[in-house]
């Protein structure tokens, strides 16, 4: 003889749903800050840039996987990194957020020059609005013929400042 076990009764809290209708929409916070609400508010809604930033540093970086072990080669591999986004982070504000990461970033490896010894250095990119934006953003051109070696160290000098 088989025996079912006993019948589950289940019901509805109406009130219950009725209460939680009240927060849809909402999106709820969790912390231990112990600041006002609109701090806190202020605090999360910059979350996604940090969120953002790992993302870019996995992916357009590629700073992963790491196959290192000694401490003072990770952390020169993620003062490496941290530096590569804050530059990043410099370039996407002086360029008026108008380019994505990976157009920054391929548009900076494209930017190559051919040295030719004792007369300077030839830019072998092709132009292009982002190379454009790169130039008026930092007030130099790197798009001429030959670029000698004091204009270089001028670049250079410009941008130190």
């Amino acid at each position: 003889m088989v025996r079912w076990p006993a019948k589950n009764l289940y019901n509805i809290d109406t009130e219950r749903i009725a209460h939680e209708e009240l927060f849809d929409g909402y999106y709820g916070v969790c912390t231990n800050l112990e600041d006002s609400a609109q701090t806190i508010l202020k605090l999360n809604h910059q979350r996604w840039e940090i969120e953002e930033s790992f993302r870019i540093m996995k992916t357009e970086f590629k700073a992963r996987p790491v196959y290192l072990s000694r401490d003072d080669r990770i952390s020169a591999h993620f003062t490496t990194c941290f530096l590569a986004l804050t530059m990043y982070r410099f370039l996407e504000k002086k360029l008026g957020a108008r380019y994505t990461c990976r157009e920054i970033i391929s548009g900076l490896r494209d930017m190559n020059f051919y040295k030719i010894v004792g007369e300077g250095y030839v830019p072998t990119y092709t132009r292009n609005d982002f190379t454009d934006a790169l130039h008026e953003a930092f007030e130099f051109r790197t798009d001429y013929q030959i670029i000698n070696s004091q204009q270089i160290k001028k670049i250079f000098k410009a941008t130190q400042s």
